[in-house]
């Protein structure tokens, strides 16, 4: 029913999610694409799992990201290096922005009407790259471009839980994270979690400030624990699925009512605009996805007083992250 292409399939995060889309049932056709050879061996080993989807693996050789990307209607992109310690925004951006642009500028070639869900960081300028690119090529459809920030959704219900001293069986806390997907862009809305967290969290101002400073920065946990040899990649590959998962339900399956937070083209939004406070390109909030991709832009509701701070941290450092975005493909701007 579905071809989907996974570009970076034999990263580490690239694995695990190649391993996840090929048991979902709306796909049929899975493209793996990496500039490795050990691609071709990822597609191997996936494709001996009993689940519908014809697996097949693809390099930079003999037009691989082409074969790849013609036909497909989703392509997800988790491609790009991962942060190491003592790495800087800037080094991770100066080597992920030319990955992400030059794939986005075959799915701009071959599959321009795809969905396209990015994961390479920092996601905060990465999505405005592939704006830009699909811009230049006059195929840019802000209903179909995706940052995935469904880690911050996660990190949130999952550590709110342990807040509190619940166990990570307990029912789910779902959590509207809004803004955009680095350090103190990220603003989880504790106050809106269902269902409602205790009180006793929100009076206690040191458990509550820890809380979203953990959440925050997520990511120096899994890169410190695992002793600067990784970052997170196999909860960022069950994010990644999670996020694709709702999207190919609402566009595909005809699932109503599917609303996701994602990175995404807020601009043309005057109401989201007044609700921010400020204009900005881009942003993650509730979306409300179906076969169009973005069917809605949900407002952010009642915020706090203190999520109202957080978020104008936010806004101070993401309007440059994504001018930073645009400025890789016209630095004139």
């Amino acid at each position: 029913m579905v071809k989907a292409a996974l570009l970076g399939a034999a990263g580490g995060i690239g694995q695990p999610l190649a391993l996840l889309l090929k048991q979902n049932h709306l796909i049929t056709d899975l493209a793996l694409f990496d500039v490795v050879p050990l691609v071709k061996g990822v597609a191997a080993d996936v494709g001996h799992v009993d689940s519908p989807a014809v697996t097949t693996g693809y390099t930079k050789e003999d037009d691989g990201l082409k074969h790849a990307l013609t036909g497909a209607e989703i392509v997800i992109i988790p491609a790009g290096v991962p942060r190491k310690p003592g790495m800087t925004r800037d080094d991770l951006f100066n080597i992920n922005a030319g990955i992400v642009r030059d794939l986005i500028q075959g799915v701009a070639e071959h599959c321009p009407k795809a969905f396209v869900c990015i994961i390479s960081n920092p996601v905060n300028s990465t999505v405005p790259i592939a704006a830009e690119v699909l811009k230049q090529a006059g195929v840019f459809d802000p209903k179909r471009v995706f940052g995935v920030t469904t880690l911050d959704v996660v990190r949130s219900s999952t550590m709110s839980a342990q807040a509190i001293g619940k166990p990570t069986s307990a029912p789910e806390y779902t959590i509207p994270v809004i803004g955009g997907h680095s350090g103190k862009t990220i603003v989880p809305l504790l106050s809106q979690s269902k269902p409602s967290l205790p009180e006793s969290l929100f009076k206690d101002e040191e458990k509550l400030a820890a809380l979203i400073k953990r959440i925050q920065f997520g990511g120096d946990e899994v890169v410190e624990a695992k002793g600067g040899a990784g970052s997170a990649t196999l909860s960022m590959a069950y994010a990644g699925y999670k996020f694709a998962s709702d999207l190919l339900s609402a566009a595909f399956d005809n699932k109503s009512g599917v609303v996701a937070p994602s990175y995404v083209y807020v601009k043309d939004s005057s109401d989201l605009q007044k609700e921010i406070g400020q204009e900005i390109d881009f942003f993650s909030v509730p979306v409300e996805l179906g076969p169009s991709g973005v069917e809605k832009l949900h407002p952010l509701g009642k915020l706090s007083s203190h999520e109202q701070n957080l978020l104008k941290d936010c806004l101070g450092e993401l309007g440059g992250s994504i001018t930073k975005g645009v400025q890789f493909i016209q630095p004139k701007l």
